[in-house]
């Protein structure tokens, strides 16, 4: 913060005034002055003599303006202007800001003020734990950058279950300004701006220089008139898990200069800022037609350099699947059907014709009884063939042109003729 005229600090305490004082002030004046006591303190302010300020109603063009905290968002204690001079102030921590303010108008003599430190009259107990305000403020800088609430945890600057107050300090480049877009945001509890909210400050923490505070569902785009931005988060106890992410870019207003590029949203960023996968610009006029900026990846490289040979591979691979399907369709198939089998002569003789006999050469009479019951036998076996051969004939007929080879079998059979000398001559083998 800017500090004007002299400043004293001692180890009791210390004094400051506003800038020519006891001379007339100049205009258009901001001087912030943060005090810092040690811990188990407190802070006691006194103004001296003389002490003139450009009164006005409610102290709104030149002032001194006291809160009780270390930054500009602080709770107030109050704002001071006129002719008289204010009572004893004491805050109720060990920080004090103060503030002084002055328009292009009506300036006054001023003030000093002294400021010493007193016990902490809340702090009675010995060995009792010190909890001063936690040390919760980031800084960044430069062309761009992330504002990111997981900073806390990762930093251990607050505990778990402990509520969260933390600042970021953010400084553009030279003659630049500041352009916030939220990459991600959620409230645990939204709507209930007293639990947890986002703010931004444009030029300093200062509660008139608040440019919004977002404690909704939704967080819109900020543009800062400034080179510097003050993002502050606060999430009490039941809401840690309420976050953000936030991207702050810095430009300047056209025309643009040979080092930015023009983003056609009155913004010049820096052309390092160009194709970089960030959206810098409002919008994303910085990341069209990056293609040809880009190194090509692997993947491309090779579809670039080995193309024609992948595609002749992959067409020859095709043709040769193809081939193998039609192959495949056009191999002919057994058929099987029942009636048309080939007929087997040998299994049918076996099942239907009569068994075959063999004569053997008998010199002994005394057999002779028994070839006479044997050719018996075999004419009583013809007889009953007989009525059986109409019912294989009719098996026949639906079962193929074999017919005619049967029945020609069937003729041998009943024609056969089994010669028989009853004389014990060798007979001839019968068939």
């Amino acid at each position: 913060p800017t500090q004007c005229d002299n400043w004293v600090r001692t180890s009791n305490g210390g004094h400051f005034a506003s800038p020519n004082y006891p001379n007339m002030y100049p205009p258009n004046q901001e001087c912030i002055y943060i005090l810092e006591a040690a811990p188990r303190q407190r802070i006691e302010l006194t103004f001296d003599e003389p002490y003139y300020i450009e009164p006005s109603f409610e102290c709104r063009f030149d002032h001194l303006e006291v809160r009780d905290g270390p930054f500009g968002f602080s709770p107030l204690i109050n704002r001071y202007c006129g002719l008289k001079s204010p009572a004893l102030i004491r805050s109720t921590g060990r920080f004090m800001w103060i503030k002084f303010t002055s328009d292009e108008e009506l300036e006054g003599k001023g003030f000093q003020a002294k400021y010493s430190f007193i016990p902490d009259p809340d702090f009675t107990y010995l060995g009792g734990i010190l909890n001063p305000i936690p040390d919760c403020q980031f800084e960044l800088s430069g062309a761009d950058g992330i504002v990111r609430s997981s900073q806390v945890e990762q930093e251990g600057k607050t505990k778990p279950g402990q509520a969260v107050d933390c600042i970021w300090t953010i400084k553009a480049t030279p003659n630049a300004k500041i352009y916030l877009r939220f990459l991600d945001y959620q409230m645990e509890h939204s709507n209930e701006c007293k639990r947890n909210f986002v703010a931004v400050y444009d030029g300093s923490s200062s509660i008139e220089n608040l440019k919004a505070k977002f404690c909704s569902t939704v967080a819109n785009d900020v543009t800062l008139q400034t080179g510097t931005g003050v993002v502050r988060m606060w999430a009490d106890e039941g809401s840690r898990l309420s976050r953000f992410r936030m991207l702050f870019t810095s430009f300047v207003d056209p025309p643009c200069s040979g080092n930015t590029y023009f983003c056609h949203s009155n913004m010049c960023i820096n052309n390092s800022l160009v194709c970089n996968g960030i959206q810098n610009c409002a919008y994303p006029w910085d990341e069209n037609h990056c293609r040809e900026k880009k190194k090509n990846g692997l993947f491309e490289q090779i579809t670039k350099t080995h193309g024609t040979i992948i595609g002749i591979t992959s067409g020859i691979v095709l043709v040769l699947l193809i081939i193998s399907i039609l192959v495949q369709v056009k191999q002919p198939r057994k058929k099987v059907m029942a009636c048309k089998t080939a007929f087997n002569k040998t299994g049918f003789q076996e099942v239907f014709d009569p068994p075959h006999y063999e004569l053997f050469s008998l010199r002994d009479k005394e057999i002779s009884a028994d070839l006479a019951d044997l050719s018996e036998e075999l004419e009583n076996y013809q007889k009953m063939r007989r009525p059986s051969t109409a019912s294989r004939c009719i098996h026949d007929h639906h079962c193929g042109s074999q017919t005619s080879n049967i029945k020609q079998s069937r003729t041998n059979v009943s024609s056969m003729e089994l010669p028989f000398h009853n004389d014990f001559a060798q007979p001839q083998p019968m068939k």
